[in-house]
């Protein structure tokens, strides 16, 4: 089995590693560099478990190849806290009573992240929108909608 050499920036921290063609992103994270957020959910990237953000972008790190990652920019939910506090975004989900299971979770706040990141002060059908691909199985979405618009308020309170 022939592997490849390949930079990964995690978290801010740059990884050299050699993977197999076929092995994938969560595969790498979780096995290798033992940043355990992102959850196997389906494997097909229907559920959204093991969203990443990838150069800002939320991606199903069950359908990216490590090889595919090669000197981009991974975020995984390990890197969005500032030290030992929680990012607005994390203590917004907390607060609202969003998180419930917690299998979902860190790829809905990573979604979130995104949305936030392009659109600060978004609607609440575009916080639907932007968390479509993400699946919850134990919460009806209303919670998990306050707290991306209570973090966004949060946000938009601390720039003032």
């Amino acid at each position: 089995m022939r592997e490849h050499e390949i930079t990964l920036h995690v978290n801010g921290v740059e990884h050299r590693l050699w993977v197999p063609a076929h092995r994938s992103l969560i595969q790498v994270l979780r096995e290798d560099l033992a940043l355990t957020g992102a959850k196997h959910g389906c494997g097909v990237g229907d559920c959204g478990a093991c969203t990443v953000l990838m150069d800002g972008r939320p991606v199903n790190s069950c359908l990216v190849l490590a090889v595919q990652a090669d000197g981009h920019e991974i975020l995984t939910i390990e890197g969005l806290a500032r030290g030992s506090r929680l990012a607005p975004l994390q203590e917004s989900f907390v607060e609202k009573g969003a998180i419930q299971c917690g299998f979902c979770t860190p790829g809905m706040i990573l979604s979130a992240k995104a949305l936030l990141d392009r659109v600060p002060n978004p609607e609440e059908p575009e916080v639907r929108n932007a968390l479509a691909g993400n699946l919850c199985r134990c919460t009806g979405y209303q919670k998990i909608v306050e707290a991306v618009l209570d973090a966004a308020a949060k946000t938009r309170e601390e720039d003032l």
